[in-house]
C-alpha cells in the first residue's frame, strides 16, 4: 500500500506539516526563552537596586548593620534568593538562611558594593544567589506545552486532515491519466497498436501522453511495414521460384527441351533471387551498423561520370538525355567508392525508370559546408505527396501493381539511404506530380 502514489503523497504532506510545526515550536520556544530571560534580568536588576537603596538607607539611619538580619531573611523568603550581606571587613552581618552570621564570607563570585554619598569607601557588600532560573524555565515549558503547544497540536491535526483531503483530490487527478497510460501501455504490449490516450493536461503528463501516442503511432507504422515486408518478401521470392519450378516441370514433362534458351531463363531467375537475397543481407548489415566501409579520399566528380557512362546504354534505349553539371574543381570526399557508386547507380536507374521517352536527367554536385551534395533530378512522372515520406522504406513502391517495368524489388532506395547514413550524410527527395523528382544526398569532405 505504501508503494502507491496516494500513500507517498500523504506521507510526504504529513512529514512536511510535522517538520513545519516542530520548527515553529522550536523557534518560538527559543524566542520566548530569550525574552523571559531578558525580562527576568530586568526584574532582578530592579530588585537589587531597591535592596541596595534600602540597605544604604538602613545603614545611614542606624550607623551600623545591627538588626539588619530580619529584613534580609524576609527578602530572601519573598524573592526566593539566598541573600548575604557582609560589612567592610568581610564578616557576614546578614544571611537569609542564617548560617553564616558573624563568620567571614569568601564568595565564589563578586558581589555588589554598598556605598553611601558620605563615605568614600563601601560600607558593605551584597551577595545574591538566585535559584529561580529553574523555576522560570519550568514555567516557560509549562506555557509552551500547555498553552501554545496545545494550539500547535490542534493546528497540526487540522493541517494533516486538510493534507489528506488534498492528497485524495490530487492523487485522483494525477492517477487518472497515469492509469489511462498504464492500461493503454498494457494493451499496446499485447499487440494492440491502435491504442491512444486522451490527456488534456498541458504539463508533464500531457507531454508524456503525447510521447506515448507518438510511440504508439510509430509502433503501429513499424508493425504495418513489417507485415508489408513479409508479404513483399514472399511475393518477390514467389515469382522467380514459380518461374524456376515451371521451367523444371516443363523440362521434366518433356514440354520444353533443356536447351540454351531454357538454361538462360533459369539463370536469369536464379540471378534475380541471388540479387534479392544479397540486397536483403546488405540492408540487414547496414541497419545493424555492421556494414564495413573502406573509406578513403575519392573524387566524386569521377564517380558521377563513371555512373553516367555505365547507364548510357539504358538511357539511349529510352531516348533520354543525361546532363552533368559539376563545378570545375570539387574537393575530395571521404567515402567507400563502391558503396557511393552503388547509391549513384540506384538513383540514376530509378530516374531512368520513371522518366518518359525524350525526358531529361541532370546530375549535379556542389560544396555545402563540410559536405558535398550530389543531386539526381529528372523530368519524369513525379511522386504523389502521400507516397513521398515512405519511398525510402523497404519494399515500398509507388506502383502498387509491383510491375517489373516500373521498378525492381523495392530495396534500392532503402539501401541507398542506409549507405549514405553510414557515411555520416543524409538523403532526401522532393517531387511534384507531372514535373519530376530530385533525389539528393551528402557525403563528407576528406580532411
Amino acid at each position: 500500500m505504501i508503494h502507491s502514489l496516494r500513500s507517498r503523497l500523504l506521507i510526504a504532506f504529513a512529514l512536511v506539516i510535522v517538520v513545519a510545526v516542530g520548527a515553529v515550536f522550536l523557534f518560538m520556544g527559543q524566542s520566548m526563552r530569550a525574552e523571559v530571560q531578558r525580562f527576568q534580568g530586568r526584574i532582578e536588576e530592579a530588585r537589587l537596586g531597591k535592596m541596595e537603596l534600602e540597605l544604604t538607607r538602613y545603614y545611614f539611619q542606624q550607623k551600623s548593620w545591627e538588626g539588619i538580619q530580619p529584613f534580609v531573611a524576609q527578602w530572601g523568603n519573598f524573592y526566593e534568593w539566598r541573600i548575604i550581606v557582609t560589612d567592610a571587613d568581610g564578616l557576614a552581618v546578614a544571611d537569609s538562611e542564617g548560617a553564616l552570621l558573624g563568620h567571614p564570607y569568601e564568595p565564589d563570585s563578586p558581589g555588589r558594593p554598598i556605598t553611601t554619598p558620605r563615605t568614600p569607601y563601601p560600607i558593605g557588600t551584597l551577595y545574591i544567589s538566585s535559584e529561580s532560573s529553574a523555576g522560570a524555565d519550568f514555567a516557560l515549558l509549562y506555557i509552551l506545552f500547555e498553552q501554545i503547544g496545545r494550539f500547535l497540536i490542534w493546528g497540526c491535526l487540522v493541517a494533516v486532515g486538510i493534507a489528506v483531503a488534498i492528497t485524495f483530490f490530487l492523487s485522483r487527478r494525477i492517477l487518472a491519466p497515469v492509469k489511462a497510460l498504464t492500461s493503454a501501455a498494457k494493451r499496446l504490449g499485447s499487440g494492440d497498436f491502435s491504442q491512444r490516450v486522451q490527456v488534456k493536461d498541458r504539463g508533464e503528463l500531457g507531454e508524456l501522453a503525447s510521447t506515448f501516442n507518438s510511440m504508439a503511432s510509430n509502433l503501429e507504422r513499424a508493425e504495418q511495414l513489417r507485415r508489408n515486408m513479409v508479404a513483399d518478401v514472399a511475393h518477390e521470392l514467389r515469382t522467380p521460384l514459380s518461374n524456376v519450378r515451371g521451367y523444371l516441370e516443363a523440362v521434366h514433362d518433356g514440354v520444353i527441351k533443356p536447351d540454351a534458351d531454357t538454361i538462360r531463363s533459369l539463370d536469369e531467375e536464379a540471378m534475380l533471387l541471388s540479387r534479392l537475397v544479397n540486397d536483403l543481407q546488405e540492408l540487414g548489415l547496414a541497419e545493424a551498423g555492421e556494414l564495413k566501409l573502406a573509406r578513403q579520399p575519392e573524387s566524386i566528380t569521377e564517380l558521377i561520370k563513371q555512373t553516367a557512362a555505365i547507364a548510357q546504354a539504358q538511357v539511349a534505349a529510352k531516348e533520354i538525355s543525361v546532363s552533368i553539371d559539376l563545378p570545375d574543381k570539387l574537393p575530395l570526399v571521404n567515402i567507400d567508392a563502391p558503396r557511393i557508386s552503388q547509391v549513384l547507380r540506384n538513383l540514376l536507374e530509378n530516374a531512368v525508370t520513371h522518366t518518359f521517352q525524350g525526358g531529361v536527367i541532370e546530375m549535379t554536385a556542389r560544396e555545402q559546408d563540410n559536405y558535398i551534395e550530389v543531386a539526381v533530378s529528372d523530368t519524369g512522372e513525379g511522386i504523389p505527396a502521400e507516397d513521398l515520406p515512405n519511398i525510402f522504406e523497404r519494399f515500398y513502391r509507388v506502383d502498387k501493381s509491383r510491375a517489373r517495368a516500373t521498378g525492381g524489388s523495392g530495396l534500392g532506395l532503402t539501401i541507398a539511404k542506409r549507405l549514405v547514413e553510414t557515411h555520416g550524410g543524409k538523403i532526401e527527395a522532393v517531387s511534384e506530380i507531372g514535373k519530376g523528382s530530385c533525389f539528393s544526398f551528402t557525403v563528407p569532405i576528406a580532411e
